[in-house]
């Protein structure tokens, strides 16, 4: 017979029907029907033929209730039916959904969490909103168990989607596929505060989704995304112990901490600080600052937590009026007395093991001994020994074979089968409950030595670090490398230069074409642990480890300006025995030294742990082996340099964590770091400080936009000559400007550079240019090439002292020659003067002597004249094409242009004036190099306005104008 509906989705239970059977371990049986098929010709099968058979029966058990509403029917019946008596309108015989809402102050502004619209089905759905930034998440649980309860079978998977910026992904496919590392980042997030709250002994796969569906730029989602998973599970009927909340803390200059900054304040702020926890209690922390003190951190850390409360409260209220009955009569419960007897069996000589082998590999067997000896007193016989068969022997039952045996045996191992119904005495629970009992066992075993002696598994005490040591240099061809080894677990760091051709590009929901010019990237191979698996694209903990390490030496890196190179960290963890992320800080720190990046400071980073008892007695352990991470109930890893700190990052397995135990931990991080900052600097080899010959050479220049047409060229000509001449490469940003100059040596880079310069450098009047080219040659003169593609006249009459003729007489085309730019007109074209330069070396007298005398050294002339300034009766001291050298002070000449000679057109000074004659100037300009520009003319528009005559012969004191 079999179960039917009944009127308005009533479950009417008629003939057979699932069986629930109370047993001593907490776990159900299975149906008893399914139990005899097993039982019958159990001790005749060989194992495939009874994973088979195991398959068949298991087939027809779950195919038996289909026809029966299972239990999430009946709960979301029960749900529509309580719907319904709520006076809900009815649209075409559909219940209209009802939004719930709940609203929360955080900060200056409020975040808005809605349930029971959107998502009926899934176990929990909450569409969280602050500002424009709505986010949809789900929870939702299987029917069956699935896990061991081990450990919460929890996914987290966070997607944002690219519409909700009103945007498409820049690359070929427009779909959002694989996550990328910001997601996988924002994933573990989530699923860091939430996992140690969902009840001990759920082994139901639960799985956690987030959307971005709408990003409005100002608010970010990361937190948000946080409390809405945390929501979305307080109102599933997954049995969470509390509320889970999350917030982001910034520091403002002015104002303080922030809670929940916007995007465009955190981008003002020294401190990225993302805080979860309950209302009582903090459990997950990740920042980022800027050398900040601890006591900052903790001042953070409390405010942080303050909002947390106002949410985690809010929501449990909600939760409670509109939330799902929790499952808890699923939870896998551990059986009285079976910890007791394992301990009694096994503890002493736990406790030996963990006193007198100090080494992993070999304390891991030992105590790997032991399990085995637990497990084939108290697993069930039968099970055991099928366990170990269907595996092909493996003695601690961590691999399941493949296929059919693999099946079997993973059925045997949760209890499947006519063994689980079997309970009573040594020898009659099933492997999950044995394996969660040894575990616990040895959790006891360590914290007893840590809170009641102190003594650590390596015979360490709880604040001493582990031996440290490294040796940068060994890999010749690579721009830098460092291995860097803390006890048994050691990093290999390399780093390599590059230009920004470089640099990772990154398409977020936020900005298309993101760039990072320093990265680093982590991986942690199987063999690192003397075991094998998988191996290819990196992992959700690699791509974290990785971020945590990079975002550690961020601040110390050189800006783009001083150090223009992109800059790429590689940490492969060659072995591992705890804390291998904050060794890729202090590899990846070393490393990039021995590739020569000047960084701003020295970082070194460590792994805090704690030992907590409800007691209230706790131990804060220095630098954690993998045991006392595993084992213990915090992780807490903090970077930085003797006074400050860069990143940290805590996770936290149980709650009351209080600040001044955080406290505490901060301050021995801090001890910690500066011992490994000491033996850092004994690295032997040394960093070599200086770029690696195999290393590129970049350059950088910034040119006026107006001229980055006169640097290309041509359809490119011109930079592709430079590039052909020089062997460097080099990159023209039209927007902003910049060249970037890339070669394989400092004089290619410099003759890059100088082409460059003097491709886009005007010619400067009275400054001389030496070894310039005759490009052409005619009757009246010479032209001259100063710069390249730069030409200007040398007149005939400015080649010398003595009167030429015909300057082909003298010079040729191809000749080089020293020229001083004499007037630079307003088209651009300039005139020169072989004479001058002449007379300025002293090869020639007057009289060019005054333009000799204008480019004397300081130090043999007198003081500078001020701005403004009239000087009457001043003597002319040379004249030239170009205006006149007039001696305002006592060795202190300057120069009138025939612009600034008369009111009126001048052709040439001499027409009116010879060397010697007295006339009135003001000064109008000093340059940089205290050369002098006068104005005659000034003085005659002034005299002219008083009344007063000034000419030829004139004389008279200084005055002030």
């Amino acid at each position: 017979m079999q179960a039917c509906l009944g009127p308005a989705g009533t479950a009417l239970s008629t003939g057979e029907a699932r069986q629930h059977a109370s047993t001593a371990n907490g776990r159900r049986a299975r149906p008893g029907g399914v139990a005899a098929a097993h039982s019958h010709h159990a001790s005749q099968l060989q194992p495939l033929q009874h994973a088979q058979q195991h398959q068949q029966a298991m087939q027809q058990w779950r195919w038996r209730p289909a026809a029966r509403p299972s239990r999430r029917r009946r709960r979301s019946a029960a749900v529509a039916a309580a719907a319904a008596t709520e006076g809900q309108q009815l649209l075409g015989g559909v219940t209209a959904p009802v939004a719930r809402q709940l609203r929360i102050p955080v900060g200056d502004r409020e975040i808005l969490l809605e349930t029971g619209e959107i998502g009926r089905q899934a176990g929990g759905a909450v569409m969280a909103t602050d500002g424009e930034t709505i986010l949809y998440t789900t929870a939702c649980a299987d029917e069956d168990s699935s896990g061991d309860g081990s450990f919460a079978p929890l996914q987290v998977h966070y997607t944002e989607r690219f519409s909700a910026a009103g945007r498409t992904s820049g690359g070929f496919l427009k779909r959002e596929g694989r996550p990328k590392d910001h997601e996988v980042l924002v994933s573990r997030l989530i699923d860091r505060p939430i996992r140690p709250m969902i009840q001990s002994g759920w082994t139901h796969s639960t799985q956690v989704l987030t959307w971005v569906l709408s990003y409005d730029g100002q608010h970010s989602p990361e937190p948000l995304a946080i409390t809405a998973a945390g929501a979305a599970l307080a109102i599933s009927d997954v049995p969470l112990s509390k509320a889970v909340a999350g917030a982001r803390v910034g520091l403002l200059p002015g104002r303080g901490f922030v809670v929940n900054p916007t995007v465009e304040e955190q981008e003002q702020s020294t401190l990225d600080l993302v805080i979860a926890g309950t209302s009582e209690a903090v459990l997950m922390i990740e920042g980022f600052c800027d050398f900040l003190t601890e006591e900052q951190m903790l001042e953070a850390v409390r405010c942080g937590h303050e909002a947390i409360k106002t949410m985690c409260l809010a929501i449990e209220e909600w939760a409670a009026e509109f939330g799902k009955p929790k499952r808890t009569e699923d939870l896998v419960l551990p059986p009285e007395g079976l910890d007791e007897a394992i301990h009694a069996l096994i503890g002493k000589q736990l406790e030996e093991a963990y006193r007198s082998i100090p080494g992993k590999k070999e304390r891991s067997e030992a105590v790997g001994a032991l399990r085995q000896l637990a497990r084939d007193r108290f697993v069930q016989p039968q099970l055991w020994q099928r366990v170990k068969q269907l595996e092909g022997g493996a003695g601690d039952g961590s691999e399941l074979a493949d296929g059919a045996d693999g099946a079997a045996a993973e059925a045997l191992r949760n209890g499947d089968g006519e063994e689980g119904a079997q309970r009573g005495g040594s020898g009659s629970y099933e492997y999950p409950i044995v394996a969660m009992a040894l575990k616990r066992v040895e959790s006891a075993v360590m914290r007893r030595l840590v809170l009641e002696e102190g003594f650590r598994a390596d015979g360490r005490s709880i604040s001493d670090v582990r031996p440290i040591w490294s040796r940068a240099g060994l890999l010749p061809r690579t721009h830098g490398s460092v291995l860097f080894t803390r006890g048994e677990t050691q990093a290999l760091a390399v780093t390599t230069l590059g230009c920004n051709r470089s640099a990772q590009r990154i398409d977020t929901m936020a900005e298309e074409d993101e760039e990072q010019r320093f990265y680093l990237q982590y991986s942690f191979p199987p063999s690192s642990v003397g075991e094998t698996g998988r191996v290819g694209a990196p992992g959700r903990r690699e791509v974290g480890h990785g971020n945590l390490a990079e975002r550690a030496l961020l601040p110390v890196v050189p800006d783009e300006a001083e150090f223009p190179y992109t800059i790429r960290v590689e940490s492969t963890i060659t072995e591992s025995n705890g804390s291998s992320s904050m060794a890729s800080v202090c590899g990846g720190c070393l490393s990039m030294l021995d590739a020569g990046v000047p960084l701003k400071r020295m970082v070194a980073g460590v792994a805090m742990g704690l030992i907590l008892e409800p007691d209230g007695r706790f131990v804060v352990l220095t630098d954690i082996l993998g045991s006392e991470d595993a084992l213990g109930d915090m992780d807490f890893k903090v970077a930085g340099d003797e006074n400050g700190i860069t990143a940290f990052q805590m996770d936290i397995k149980v709650e009351g964590i209080t600040l001044d135990i955080m406290q505490r931990a901060l301050a021995a991080a801090g001890e910690g770091r500066r011992h490994i900052l000491g033996e850092m600097a004994k690295c032997s080899p040394a960093p070599r400080r200086g770029l690696s010959p195999y290393a590129p050479r970049l350059m950088q220049l910034t040119v006026p936009q107006d001229k980055i047409g006169v640097v290309i060229g041509p359809g490119g000509r011109n930079v592709r000559a430079i590039q052909e001449a020089t062997g460097a490469e080099i990159q023209v940003d039209g927007d902003s400007g910049a060249i970037l100059i890339k070669g394989t040596s400092d004089e290619a880079c410099q003759q890059a550079a100088n082409l460059l310069r003097s491709a886009i450098e005007d010619p400067e009047p009275g400054k001389v240019y030496r070894g310039c080219r005759v490009t052409q040659v005619m009757p009246f003169g010479a032209f001259v090439e100063v710069l390249p593609k730069r030409e200007g006249l040398l007149h005939v009459s400015e080649w010398g002292a003595a009167r030429v003729n015909n300057i082909a007489d003298v010079v040729k085309e191809g000749d080089t020659v020293d020229v001083m730019v004499t007037e630079v007109q307003d088209g651009g074209k300039f005139r020169l003067s072989r004479k001058a330069v002449l007379a300025a070396d002293g090869l020639i007298a007057a009289p060019s002597s005054g333009a000799a005398a204008s480019l004397g050294s300081d130090g043999e002339q007198g003081e500078l004249p001020e701005v403004g300034t009239i000087f009457r009766g001043c003597r002319i001291t040379g004249i030239t094409n170009f205006g006149a050298f007039v001696e305002v002070l006592p060795k202190r000449e300057g120069l009138v242009r025939l612009s600034d000679w008369s009111t009126s057109y001048t052709k040439s000074v001499a027409d009116t004036h010879k060397e010697g004659d007295l006339v009135d100037v003001q000064v109008s300009d000093i340059n940089k190099d205290g050369r002098i520009r006068l104005s005659r003319r000034a003085v005659l528009l002034a005299d002219s306005a008083s009344g007063t005559t000034s000419g030829k012969g004139s004389g008279g004191e200084a005055s002030s104008s």
